[in-house]
Order: C-alpha cells, then structure tokens, then sequence
C-alpha cells in the first residue's frame, strides 16, 4: 500500500517535469524550423529552430541622409508627428552561419538592444518588384536576455560577423512612423510606412525619390570605409575614431 501511494503521488521532480512538458507544448507553437524560413541550414546535422514572433509583417522603407540634423525635428512636428522615443542608444550584432549562408541569400538575422530592451530580428531578402523602396518580410520578437540568446546562437554555430551602433529617435503620426539615426558614418533619417505615405511625406520633408537610399547600414558602412580608406572593422563610435 505504502508503494502504491507513493506511486500515486507526484513527486516534486514528476511535477516539475509535467509543468516542463506543459509549458514546451505551449512554446512548441511558437517554433518553426529555420529551414522553412530561410532555406534549409544545416549546423552540424541538426536542423535550427528559431522563435517565431507574432510581430512578422512586409516593412516597405527608404532612408536618406539627413543635411539639416535640428531643422529635420522641427520639420516632423509641423507635419504632426509626434516624438515616441527619445533618443536612444542602440547596439546591434549580425549573425550568419559559416560560409555567410544568410548573407548569401539577402536575409538577416540581428540582435538588437534598444536602450534597456532585447529584440531579435530576422529579415527576409528585399523583394524586387519595388525599386524606389527596399521592401521585406520582417519579423522580430523581444527577448529577456540578448547575451544568453548570444550564446544560444553560437552554440547553434551562428558567429557575429558585424557590429553597428547609432543613437535613434523614433517619431510617430499613426500612419507610420521616422526615425532619426545618429550614426559613425553620419546622420540619417529612415521613413517606414505605406509607399504612398512614404513618398507623400519625403516630399513634405523637402527629399525627392533621387535622395532615397534602400542599402542596409552595412552596405553604407562598407562605402564608407573604401571613401575614406578607414581601417575600421565595424560601424561603431570607437573603431571609426581611430586613425
């Protein structure tokens, strides 16, 4: 009887090991095989699985250099934007595989820290069809901790194989939204929204369609460093200091 009713009772390790159980059938919905996503990559033999967020969407978005840093924010408040983050330091890490497999296809794979705030992102390769706007599936999730989540992809063989650094401001007027980067390699503005509403308020903003850049931060980083025969290695403050 006294092993029955200890068989009959869950035991501290059985009931943590049930809640485990409960709680990876919960996540279980939230994973996708990084293959179905980004083609099959292989770290090892296993096949990657990575969070999928709820907050995937098409991000349609043009950046510009920014020639008048101070008149750009007094510009956005008399079009009726509104500021919806400070400016905020942002350091952000690019992951890729051994070979540059992500790079390979056009697709990124990023952490991310805003201010106190973790997010990993991954963005699909830029869609063609759009020439004046750079045009992708974007799909981002926050996370608690970004050094733990480091060492997850690492231990997934990702490497960190660049690094950049900005302060941003984020400015709003519900149909989309500005962002006004402080950058090592200068200042730029992003306009993210509708296509329509982009163009409608890059005019407001004094910028034609000849001003609009669709490169990434890293593309911009790399022109820069062949301009200016930089020896940096990374878009940050203290690399691009050095002489």
């Amino acid at each position: 009887m006294a092993q029955g009713r200890a068989a009959g009772r869950a035991g501290p390790e059985r009931r943590s090991g049930e809640a485990a159980d409960v709680q990876l059938k919960k996540n279980s919905c939230q994973f996708r095989v990084l293959g179905q996503r980004l083609g099959t990559l292989e770290a090892g033999n296993s096949k990657l699985l990575i969070l999928e967020s709820m907050a995937s969407s098409h991000e349609t978005e043009i950046k510009f250099r920014i020639a008048d840093f101070p008149g750009l924010a007094t510009k956005l408040r008399e079009l009726g934007f509104v500021e919806a983050t400070p400016r905020t330091h942002e350091m952000n890490v690019l992951f890729d595989l051994p070979g540059r497999q992500l790079r390979a296809r056009g697709d990124i794979l990023r952490i991310r820290r805003y201010g106190d705030v973790w997010i990993l992102t991954h963005k699909a390769t830029a869609e063609p069809n759009d020439r004046l706007h750079k045009v992708r599936v974007e799909t981002e999730t926050r996370v608690e901790d970004g050094t733990k989540l480091e060492a997850i992809l690492r231990a997934l063989q990702f490497e960190p194989v660049f690094r950049y650094e900005k302060f941003r401001a984020e400015w709003k007027d519900g149909l989309g939204h500005v962002v006004i980067d402080e950058t090592p390699i200068g200042n730029f503005g992003e306009i993210e929204g509708p296509a329509e509403w982009i163009d409608r308020v890059a005019r407001e903003l004094g910028i034609g369609t000849a001003d609009y850049i669709t490169d990434t931060y890293g593309g911009l980083f790399f022109a820069w460093k062949k301009k200016t025969a930089s020896s940096a290695t990374e878009m940050t403050f203290a690399a691009t200091s050095k002489p």
